[in-house]
C-alpha cells in the first residue's frame, strides 16, 4: 500500500526509539530495585507500568505499520483495536491511580499518566476508522497519536526516575541518619 510506504522512515525511527526506551526503563528498574519503596506495588502498577505500555506500543504500531498490507483496511482494523483497548487501560490507570497510597498524584501526574494517554488512544482508534476514507489524513493522526505516547512515556519514565533518585532514596537516607 503506497501510502503506508511513505511512512517508512517515520516508524523505523520511532519504533527504534521505542524499543530502546523500554530496554533503558528495564536498567533503572534494576537500579532501584534494591530500594524499592513501601507499598510500591500499587504505585507501579499506577506510574511504571503504563510507561513500558505506552513505549510497548510505539514499538507494535511501527511494526505493523511497517507490514507489507496489501490494503489499508487490516492495519486500520489492528490499530483502532489498539486505540480501543489503549482507552480502556488509560481508565484502568487512572483508577489505579486513585487506588495506590504510596504517592498522592499531583495535576501534572493526572495529565502524563491519564489524560494525554486517553488522548492518545482516543485518537488513534478515531484516526484508524477515518483511514477507511481518508488514509492520507489519517496516518497524520495516527503518527500524531504514536509520537505523543512516545513522548508520555519519555516524560513519565524521567518523572519515575527523578521522583525515585531524588525524593524516595533522599527519604530513605535521611531516615536511615545517613
Amino acid at each position: 500500500m503506497n501510502e503506508l510506504a511513505r511512512w517508512d522512515s517515520f516508524y523505523v525511527i520511532v519504533g527504534s526509539a521505542a524499543g530502546a526506551l523500554i530496554g533503558l526503563q528495564f536498567v533503572v528498574m534494576t537500579l532501584i530495585a534494591n530500594r524499592p519503596p513501601a507499598r510500591g506495588a500499587a504505585a507501579g502498577a499506577a506510574f511504571a507500568t503504563p510507561t513500558i505500555v505506552h513505549f510497548s506500543v510505539v514499538l507494535f504500531l511501527a511494526a505493523l505499520l511497517r507490514a507489507p498490507w496489501d490494503a489499508i483496511m487490516p492495519a486500520a482494523l489492528v490499530c483502532g483495536v489498539t486505540g480501543l483497548g489503549g482507552v480502556v487501560y488509560a481508565l484502568v490507570t487512572a483508577r489505579r491511580m486513585q487506588a495506590q497510597s504510596t504517592y498522592k498524584p499531583d495535576s501534572e501526574d493526572w495529565l502524563f499518566h491519564a489524560g494525554l494517554p486517553f488522548v492518545a488512544y482516543a485518537a488513534l482508534a478515531a484516526s484508524a476508522f477515518a483511514a477507511l476514507s481518508h488514509a492520507h489524513e489519517a496516518m497524520f493522526a495516527m503518527a500524531g497519536a504514536t509520537l505523543l505516547l512516545l513522548f508520555i512515556g519519555i516524560h513519565n519514565a524521567w518523572d519515575g526516575v527523578a521522583y525515585h533518585v531524588l525524593v524516595n532514596l533522599n527519604r530513605r537516607d535521611s531516615d536511615k541518619g545517613g
